[in-house]
């Protein structure tokens, strides 16, 4: 597979349209890259600042005017902790984000990748790499094991041992502000009742020191057609939660988390989530640190979908192997990659080495993925013809 180029200077092309709180019904693209905006995407959830101010709380930054937590950010302990986040934070806003922002710049702002919506498999609560690689796209959807959660309420926060549970709030994000990516058993020691009941509070936390405001928020489900709605109580189909988010006077853009296990033998009985998928035909999927799931035999279908329905795929050696994208793709190589880090190493990908060692991989300019400071960092921008 040759290397391409398709940098562009100019400012990222708006997601036109793709975040009104009300759209029309549109037809589906012809084929995928088109990166028309996806009708699923267009219910708006209600309108309701308790999230915003959650999130805020939560994620060490002060409440906007109004807030119910005004009280409780005069406890030390939330002074203790804000000031940890913030120390954190800033450590990642000058040292990582820059770099990051200026390949998002370079690589990932012309269409397809700009205008479409975002596929994140193997998510966890990762809000943060999407918008920092995809910050104009209208709708993201993410998908992992863990329950999406509810939204702690002041009343519940304030019967905490709060310096107890703020530390373990710092926990829960600590590996992604220092290694660029969430452990999947730290992940099920934290969001499966014993921190949070779920992913929502962090994903909350990371909009918001995205400098995104939270317009509104409810649980969602899936129709067996694969439609997004309200989610009724006792429901058994695929389960979620979307959040409405904004950055400033920017048009509305919406994030979708679904617990869904895409192992096949789960996948292929999931009509609904499967049917969701096929109407993202034009959607860009993002993949990183996902324990190497879809070079698993047993993961043929999530593999199938992503290449089926995508316009681009960027994603680290962890997403689909390499000869898996045929001549149907223009491929760009980024960073270095000579084998898996650590006790992957027996995934390790000769095509892909290869490929490495005679098509002039760009620089990457910032580490992320497995061996985030021991290893070298990679990523491959797969875009379809």
């Amino acid at each position: 597979m040759p290397p391409f180029h398709f940098k562009r200077t100019w400012l990222p092309v708006l997601c036109l349209a793709a975040a009104s709180l009300s759209c029309k019904q549109q037809p589906a693209p012809d084929r995928a890259g088109r990166g028309e905006r996806p009708a699923v995407f267009s219910e708006p959830a209600p309108l309701d600042r308790a999230a915003n101010d959650v999130g805020r709380f939560l994620a060490g930054l002060p409440g906007a005017p109004g807030s119910s937590f005004a009280d409780l950010e005069k406890d030390q302990a939330w002074i203790a902790h804000s000031r940890e986040l913030n120390e954190d934070w800033t450590r990642i806003e000058t040292s990582v984000l820059p770099a990051m922002s200026r390949f998002r710049t370079e690589w990932l702002s012309a269409p397809p990748v700009g205008r479409s919506a975002v596929f994140y498999p193997f998510s966890g609560p990762d809000a943060l790499m999407i918008n920092v690689f995809f910050p104009q796209c209208p709708a993201y959807l993410m998908v992992g094991l863990e329950p999406p959660g509810t939204l702690p309420s002041l009343r519940q926060l304030s019967r905490k041992d709060l310096p107890v549970y703020l530390r373990a709030v710092r926990q829960t994000i600590h590996s992604e502000l220092h290694r660029s990516f969430f452990i999947t058993r730290e992940m099920d020691r934290e969001f499966r009742g014993q921190v949070n009941d779920g992913l929502l509070p962090t994903i909350l936390q990371l909009l918001v020191r995205s400098r995104h405001t939270i317009a509104g928020y409810r649980r969602v489900s899936l129709t067996e057609s694969g439609a997004i709605v309200d989610r009724a109580s006792g429901e058994t189909l695929p389960h979620g939660v979307q959040v409405d988010f904004q950055s400033g006077s920017e048009p509305l853009q919406r994030l979708y988390y679904f617990s869904v296990n895409l192992d096949d033998s789960h996948l292929a009985k999931n009509q609904a989530f499967l049917h969701l998928l096929g109407r993202l035909a034009g959607m860009t999927t993002y993949m990183k640190a996902t324990s190497y799931m879809p070079h698993q035999p047993g993961f043929s279908i999530i593999r199938r979908e992503i290449l089926s329905h995508s316009a681009a795929v960027l994603q680290d050696d962890s997403g689909i192997p390499y000869r898996f994208f045929g001549s149907q793709w223009r491929v760009q190589l980024f960073g270095a990659y000579d084998h898996p880090y650590g006790s992957f190493k027996w995934l390790a990908q000769a095509d892909l080495k290869r490929a490495y060692e005679t098509q002039n991989p760009a620089p990457l300019g910032f580490r992320i993925g497995y061996g985030y400071s021991k290893a070298p960092s990679n990523l491959m921008l797969a875009v379809r013809k």
